[in-house]
């Protein structure tokens, strides 16, 4: 497995917890009473899975791994997903505060949705590429060792696979048919 590998999969549980996300806010606006502890729970997701852990091995390990090698910061494509990662905790501190603001809890959900799930097209398809391109098979070594220190550090053991299993059970709440 490559460092662009493991992105490219945990992107597929960002993907879930926004389709939760979004039916969160479907059925808010149907007026719908929903447990808060949902809307918690897939805030303690994104705050923690995806900006401490998967945000954290980009911008701390991926991005200057691709600066080296020359893929530039400013005015390049590393800028423009650090500036978007910033934009996504604006919508995630408005979701946060919000819980029992529905209009404006919904608001930042689907703003963030509508980001992540661009940012996540860009990133696999154009970021990563560049990255699988000119990042060696050394520095990937090295850098699968650095993303599970960093997830052991940020998150703790074993939090990774809490988390999957807490997006299992709100997905069959939220998701079933």
């Amino acid at each position: 497995m490559t460092p662009t590998e493991q992105l490219r999969n945990e992107h597929q549980a960002v993907l879930l917890a926004l389709d939760i996300l979004e039916k969160i806010c479907q059925k808010l606006e149907a007026g719908e009473k929903l447990a808060p502890k949902h809307q918690e729970e897939i805030l303690e997701f994104i705050k923690i899975f995806i900006d401490k852990c998967h945000h954290g091995k980009e911008e701390g390990l991926l991005f200057p791994a691709m600066e080296k090698v020359g893929i530039p910061k400013e005015q390049g494509p590393i800028g423009m997903m650090i500036k978007e990662h910033d934009m996504g905790r604006e919508f995630v501190r408005g979701m946060s505060e919000n819980i029992s603001n529905p209009e404006k809890f919904i608001g930042n959900a689907r703003g963030y949705i509508e980001l992540l799930r661009q940012h996540i097209e860009k990133e696999n398809n154009i970021l990563y590429e560049m990255a699988d391109m000119h990042i060696s098979q050394t520095k990937n070594n090295e850098l699968l060792k650095e993303f599970n220190k960093l997830e052991l550090e940020r998150i703790g053991p074993g939090k990774h696979e809490e988390f999957h299993q807490m997006l299992e059970k709100l997905a069959g709440i939220y998701l079933k048919q």
